[in-house]
């Protein structure tokens, strides 16, 4: 099977009903299948090897995909936020290529030879004005190359991830229902399409039959009024997004009611406590699921679902209440394992890397090969544990370990102890050099706001409250004040940042 066969079923049962709106601009399922049938035939007829989208969120994203799909081609949609030379080098990693594109984000771009490079807007009027019988699309065999997309790039050039047909399918086919969706149901996609959120976001919406509105542009008022205005029924927000709209929300005192809203998913970074807290205050009977997954993965691998939200949110229990800040357990498609250093699994509780595997896991790069090992798991380069009850707790990535003295010592331990603090709202914990250790623990933090601190006590303070809690190898020797960490779009912290910055005052 391969992604076309969502859009097909959804076309076949369902063809007048809404697929994706953005703005005044809307389409059906029948008029989106005859779309990417149209606009895969002509792509194909290039003789191009890849359909690149660099675009915001429009109705562009869905129909490219699905054209790709159609011409047996690999999608590629690009980070539009990258600079002009990043930009041009992924460019040319994937010619000879069928872009579309948003001009505006071309500029300054030199575009390699062997692009055909189509105007968003020329491309929508062209694949829904086509008419006569619909071409017949290509056949992708289930194991060909469906999406291709570049890692974020924070700690050196792009890898290229690619998601077969059949990974991406398993991950649909295990997760979603067809058909599920009410036809007045709507879900909110503000996550850029370059990401695997933006991916599966459009093939499971499709394959349950619901409407996708397109926030082409994140902030928190828009986020919330398009909520509104368009009875959005499902969301998904990354860490920093759903940030934005609470700031929004307690800094304009905007009404926040949300009465169509039902399901709010998060993922894609670790969601400070305050925030999702505060979001359960706002929104009390809305289902919230934090989802953790990897580009390598299709999308997600464990879900902290609505009752173990509401059981940790509820609880007095400070074991029942930690769920809150664990990624739930694993689905049903998946297994997960935690493994030392010599690749042994550990028992519960206990650090260790986390792997996993199943249909849906890729963990293929280009020009790298496949990471699988011989029974087919995949190392995430993520840390974390389980506890007994098969909750799953991230520890930050491998790459992030503090090596003091020849003792691995874990970013997230000294994390979640700060987060402890009354005074501490967020915290990113990184190595910094020591002439003595080899390395040493540094902390930026970010206190609550409105509250004045003095910074040598509050300092010291901190210093003590890690002693007492762990042991003296994780007090951190340098303690930054901040008034926000540096994330990314995607609510990543960006480590490499906070690292380089500490160790100078070091």
């Amino acid at each position: 099977m391969n992604i076309l066969m969502t859009l097909e079923m959804a076309a076949e049962c369902h063809p007048d009903r809404v697929a994706a709106t953005c703005g005044e601009q809307s389409m059906t399922y029948g008029t989106l299948l005859k779309a990417a049938r149209h606009a895969g035939a002509q792509i194909r007829a290039s003789g191009c090897r890849h359909v690149g989208v660099l675009d915001i969120n429009s109705l562009a994203a869905p129909v490219a995909l699905y054209a790709a799909a159609c011409a047996g081609l690999s999608y590629v949609p690009m980070n539009y936020r990258l600079t002009k030379p990043e930009i041009q080098a992924l460019l040319e990693r994937i010619t000879p290529a069928w872009l579309i594109a948003d001009p505006k984000l071309l500029d300054g771009v030199e575009v390699p030879a062997g692009f055909t490079v189509v105007d968003r807007e020329q491309f929508l009027r062209d694949a829904l004005g086509a008419g006569g019988a619909d071409p017949e699309p290509a056949q992708a065999d289930p194991d060909a190359v469906a999406v291709q997309l570049f890692t974020s790039g924070t700690t050196g050039a792009p890898k290229a991830a690619v998601l077969r047909h059949e990974n991406l399918m398993s991950y649909i086919l295990g997760t979603v229902e067809f058909g599920a969706a009410d036809e007045h149901d709507a879900v909110l996609v503000a996550v850029p399409p370059y990401h695997i959120a933006g991916i599966s976001a459009v093939l499971s919406s499709t394959y349950a039959c619901r409407r996708m509105v397109q926030l082409s542009n994140f902030d928190g008022q828009s986020w919330l009024e398009t909520c509104q205005r368009e009875k959005v029924t499902n969301a998904f927000v990354v860490p920093t997004m759903l940030s934005r709209v609470i700031e929004y929300i307690d800094a304009s005192g905007a009404d926040a009611t949300l009465p169509a809203l039902r399901a709010l998913a998060y993922g894609g970074g670790k969601m400070p406590a305050p925030v999702i807290e505060r979001a359960m205050q706002l929104w009390p009977t809305v289902d919230f699921t934090n989802a953790y997954g990897l580009t390598e993965t299709s999308s997600t691998i464990a879900l902290l679902d609505p009752e173990g939200h509401r059981e940790g949110f509820n609880s007095a229990d400070p074991a029942v209440r930690k769920r809150l800040h664990s990624v739930g357990r694993p689905i049903d498609a998946v297994e997960i394992e935690i493994r030392d250093e010599d690749g042994k699994a550990l028992p519960v509780d206990e650090v260790g890397d986390v792997f996993v595997r199943g249909g849906q896991v890729a963990g293929e790069y280009l020009g790298i090969g496949s990471l699988l090992d011989a029974n087919g798991w995949f190392p995430t380069r993520d840390r974390g544990y389980q506890d007994k009850y098969g909750f799953l707790y991230l520890d930050g990535r491998a790459d992030d370990v503090i090596v003091r003295g020849g003792e691995n010592i874990s970013p997230g331990e000294i994390e979640d102890v700060l987060r402890q603090h009354p005074a501490i709202v967020d915290v990113a914990v990184v190595a910094i050099p020591d002439e003595e250790w080899g390395e040493s623990v540094g902390a930026a933090v970010v206190t609550n706001p409105g509250v004045k601190i003095d910074e040598a006590a509050l300092r010291a303070e901190l210093q003590g409250w890690v002693r007492e809690r762990l042991r003296s190898s994780r007090v951190p020797a340098v303690i930054s004040f901040r008034e926000n960490l540096p994330y990314n779009e995607m609510g990543k912290i960006l480590r490499r940042v906070l690292r380089d910055e500490l160790s100078a005052s070091a």
